[in-house]
Order: structure tokens, then sequence, then C-alpha cells
């Protein structure tokens, strides 16, 4: 998405903020809430708002909201920080560097924002297959996102990959629209909750295709067929389905993370001490992007939304020890 300017004036990009909020989903705009709230003159940057929540569906499970959709519950989120009239800038960053007591970030449209720190909030991203077909087919049958393209699935035999609680979720999602769903999973047994599994196993449309993996994706305008290998006996059967929904996990933006310098964990998540510091100083990360010894890893909404609020009051302690916060705020 190009950059788009939210309020007037350009001298407004190159002042000096006291924070700058990478990243418009639940860690990141609970980030800005809160800085707002506690006085910091802050900038909220992204590629997106709302994040991982755009491509959500019913949400159920954040306290005091039921039954919201994902895109609605953003929305909300978006709105409540525009009361405090939070600037949110749509533009990707490239880059965040340290120089002296501030931080300069950088972004693809060439807009510079400078803050004494900066909270990273950039939430990860949706895993890929890696087999011959499934770059081809994208948005031609292959979908990383149930909530957003079941309905297009409408009568159709679909391929779930994936063993986790959000393939089981989509699976039992498709049943609605589908005509058949085949769950191909690598391994014998689930990793999601009992409750998903009990239904997907009971599920009269869902047919379980365990210690299995998809090898290849084919078709002609859109989705056909996909090749399925046993990974205990290595036979190989053709699957006759006109859709493919990926569901194998999520990652982080690895080679952004570590061109800041971040120190990251084995999956490439930065890990984060208590308060959401990282290994610099001045530089806070929240949200599904962290990770670290001290966390249980958890990716929610409530968990994001609650790491964002401690990052924001670590920046504004950060603040008042450098002595610059006092004479900022809205």
């Amino acid at each position: 998405m190009g950059f788009r300017l939210e309020m007037p004036g350009r001298a407004l990009h190159t002042m000096p903020y006291d924070v700058v909020i990478v990243g418009a989903g639940p860690a990141g705009l609970s980030a800005a809430l809160y800085s707002a709230r506690l006085g910091l003159k802050t900038v909220c940057v992204s590629e997106n708002v709302g994040g991982t929540l755009n491509d959500a569906g019913e949400v159920d499970d954040y306290l005091g909201v039921q039954g919201v959709l994902g895109p609605d519950l953003a929305k909300k989120f978006e709105e409540h920080v525009r009361k405090y009239k939070v600037p949110i800038y749509k533009d990707l960053v490239t880059d965040i560097i340290k120089e002296g007591n501030s931080f300069r970030v950088v972004t693809r449209s060439g807009t510079p924002f400078t803050a004494r720190s900066v909270i990273l909030a950039v939430g990860s991203r949706r895993k890929k297959l890696g087999v011959p077909g499934e770059k081809e087919f994208v948005n031609r049958g292959v979908s990383y996102c149930a909530p957003c393209d079941a309905p297009f699935f409408k009568g159709k035999v679909v391929v779930v990959v994936g063993g986790g609680n959000a393939a089981l979720q989509s699976a039992l999602l498709l049943t609605t629209y589908a005509s058949k769903v085949y769950l191909v999973h690598r391994r014998e047994s689930f990793r999601a909750y009992e409750t998903y599994v009990k239904l997907v196993t009971s599920h009269p449309k869902i047919e379980l295709l365990l210690n299995s993996v998809v090898k290849e994706i084919g078709g002609d305008k859109s989705v056909k067929w996909v090749n399925v290998e046993n990974v205990t006996t290595h036979e190989v059967g053709k699957l006759n389905a006109e859709g493919v929904l990926v569901e194998i996990g999520s990652e982080p933006p690895k080679e952004f993370l570590s061109k800041i310098g971040l120190n990251l964990d084995e999956q490439g998540y930065v890990m984060v001490e208590p308060g959401q510091k990282t290994n610099i100083e001045g530089l806070f990360a929240a949200g599904d992007c962290t990770g670290g010894a001290h966390k249980k890893k958890f990716d929610q909404i409530v968990t994001a939304v609650a790491e964002g609020a401690i990052a924001a009051l670590s920046a504004y302690e950060y603040s008042i020890a450098m002595g610059i916060g006092e004479e900022s705020g809205y």
C-alpha cells in the first residue's frame, strides 16, 4: 500500500517524537493508545492497520467483546487510538537505526521519522509450503485465510494443510461452504485443543489424511488437483480438489529483525526481557514478533494488547529517565 498522509504538513514527519511505534495490529495500537495516554508524543507507522485481525473470522475470546469479526475489532482499536489524535502513517518501515540517544526510522517512501524510543510490533507472517504450484495458484485456489476465502469454495472440495488450532478451525469453517474437506497433517496426532480434535474427527464432511504432506499443487486457470505423499509408506496419491488452505503456522520477519541488530531466538522471534525490553536500549518489542526465555508463547489478541501496554510504559519510563517526556503530550 502506498504512503498516505493522515495529517497535513511534511514537517510533522521529521520532527522528533518521544516514541515511534512500528506496526498497527493489536500490540501496536495498544502501545499507541497507552503512549498517548501517558503523555508521550507518539506516531504509529505501519503498512496496514489491524494486522492479522483483518484476516480473522469471529473473535469470541477477547474479554468483554463477544462475537465480533476480526476486521470490525481492528476498526474499534483504530478508532480508540485516533481519539487521542495519534497520527497513523501507512508506510513500510525498512530499517531502524540508532544514532546516539535517538532512533531514525527509515521507510519505503523515504519519509524519515526520528524518536527517542521505538516500539516494534510487526507481528508475524504465514508460513508457506514451498511446493510446486503453491506460488502460481495463490488467489486461484491457494489461500492462507479461511475466513477471507471460505465463501469462494462453496460446493467445492478443499484441502486444508496443518495440525494446529488454526488448521482445525479452518477445516470446520470450510464445512459450511465446501462439499468435502481433506485435512492433511504430517503427524499421527494433532497439536490442537481436544475440543477441536473431537469436532474434526467426528465431522462427516472432513476426511483426515495423517502422516501426510502436500507435494505439489496443480491445475489450469485454478487449482484442480493436489498430490499428497504418505511420509511412512512414501506412496503418493492425487486428490481432485479445487482449493488448498495452508495453515502451518507463522513466523516473524526474520530478515528485517536481524538487520536491525536485535537478538533473536532459534525461530527468529525477538528476545525480550521483562518490560518488553530488547538488547537495544530504547527499543522495545511487543506482540507476535516476540519470544524469549521469560515469555510463554501464546499469540492471542489479549496477550498482544497487554504487551503493547507494557512496552508503552517502558518507553515512558525510558523517556523520563532521559529527561524528555515531561514536555510531550497532546
